[in-house]
Parts: structure tokens; sequence; C-alpha cells
């Protein structure tokens, strides 16, 4: 039980470095705030669902397994993704035109 807590903690806190890394590169390089929070909405979390879904079991049953276990990485992911926007917003407001 400790071990999983453990593994959930590491993987939610890799998930939001992971894409506000991504994400902060992406609105480097395309000069786009807000476009890694979109991809991430409309690419990654239908892709991991996708890949997660189970179908054997019932839908009630696979949406359980989402809501117990992979809530907080993708919510994780998704906060990263929305920090990167947030702090590219924040270095051009403050002058800096490299991003």
């Amino acid at each position: 039980m400790l071990g999983s807590i453990i593994q959930e903690t590491v993987g939610t806190l890799l998930f939001f470095v992971l894409f506000f890394g991504i994400g902060f590169i992406l609105n480097m390089l395309i000069k786009t705030t807000w476009m890694p929070t979109w991809l991430y909405v409309f690419i990654v979390i239908p892709l991991a669902v996708w890949y997660f879904w189970d179908s054997t079991i019932h839908v009630g049953e696979n949406l359980t397994r989402f809501a117990v276990i992979g809530m907080f990485p993708i919510l994780a992911g998704i906060g990263g993704a929305l920090t990167s926007g947030w702090a590219i917003r924040a270095l051009r407001r403050g002058g800096y035109k490299m991003f």
C-alpha cells in the first residue's frame, strides 16, 4: 500500500514537471500561450483513456478505475500545462521578447 502511494506521488510530480517543460518549450518555439493546454486536453487525455480502457469490463468499472488511480496524474499534467502558459505570459508581460 505504501509503495503504491509513493509511486502515485512521484508519478504526479513527474507529470506536472513533464508537461510544464513541454508546454514551456512549445510556447517558446511556436509563440502560442495556451496551445499546450489545448493539446493536452484534446490529445493526451483521450489517448490515455484509450490506452488504459479495458473492453472486457463495464464502462462504470473503467470510470471508477480512472477516478481512483488516474485522476491525480491527469490533473497534475493539466496543471503543468496551465502553469507553463501562465509563466510564458508573465515573462512576455515582463518585457522578455524571447518568450
